[in-house]
């Protein structure tokens, strides 16, 4: 990917595009500042995830319908484990519990399941809310927990220092884009969400130059992948005054894009 200018320059130099490293949503604020500034907003997910095949989740040495109780920390996790199992030609018996991490993700399992509630266990957002159905049921059951290569340490810390009968199983991954055809495209403002963006921008284009490029980042973990690239911060979210980014690049184009 290219940078735009020869330097570091003026931090407020006027924008007139915008590449956001994550899929195109139907609706969006971002449509909104593309018509206020005149700006041209491109789309474009930097990571992706793809499911490992059968074979090689055999590998494993895995079978899902061994474990009585599954633990659910994302939609995706539900996607590729019934996906395996049916490439596997596994049905879950019917008596199996699933708890799952919060209400989005226990909805999103009723797509596979027929749902009821003496089975399907529902937190708020972390493995702690669901602490007293996991700890009430840790004597009879032995759990699986699908996972992507990136983990889930804080819920795999959680279930060895209890001492549950647990594994986890690698049933997908989140791996860099191929983002060749951007090789010589200019952008004045790139947006990154994650750490994994920022390394898939480097697996793409490993003499990258930030330049006048300015920098649009959101979150204190992407901040860290991107000042060790010795990368210039120019856009930061969330802050106080600007809690979502579409905010902050919002208050930073007022500055930059002014007649």
């Amino acid at each position: 990917m290219a940078a735009n200018g020869n330097a570091p320059g003026e931090s407020y130099k006027i924008v007139k595009s915008i590449l956001v490293s994550q899929p195109k949503p139907e609706r969006s604020p971002y449509y909104e500042l593309e018509k206020k500034y005149d700006l041209q907003i491109d789309w474009r997910p930097f990571i992706h995830v793809e499911g490992l095949t059968a074979k090689e989740f055999r590998k494993e040495r895995i079978r899902p319908d061994d474990y009585s109780a599954i633990i659910f920390t994302s939609k995706n996790a539900i996607d590729h484990f019934f996906r395996i199992c049916e490439e596997m030609r596994i049905t879950m018996p019917q008596d199996t519990k699933y708890f799952c991490m919060s209400e989005a993700i226990s909805n999103y399992l009723q797509k596979f399941i027929i749902y009821r509630k003496r089975k399907v266990f529902t937190g708020k957002r972390t493995i702690t809310d669901l602490k007293p159905y996991l700890l009430k049921h840790k004597a009879k059951e032995n759990f699986l927990l699908p996972m992507s290569n990136l983990g889930k340490k804080d819920v795999a810390a959680f279930l060895s220092q209890n001492e549950f009968d647990w594994k986890d199983a690698l049933m997908y991954r989140t791996v860099a884009s191929d983002l060749s055809d951007l090789s010589d495209v200019t952008y004045d403002v790139l947006v990154f969400f994650s750490p994994l963006g920022i390394q898939s921008l480097y697996e793409n284009f490993p003499d990258f130059k930030q330049n006048e490029t300015r920098m649009a980042i959101y979150g204190d973990s992407t901040s860290k992948a991107v000042l060790d690239r010795g990368l210039t911060i120019n856009i930061k979210a969330p802050a106080p005054e600007t809690p979502s980014m579409t905010m902050a690049l919002d208050k930073y184009l007022k500055i930059s894009n002014k007649d």
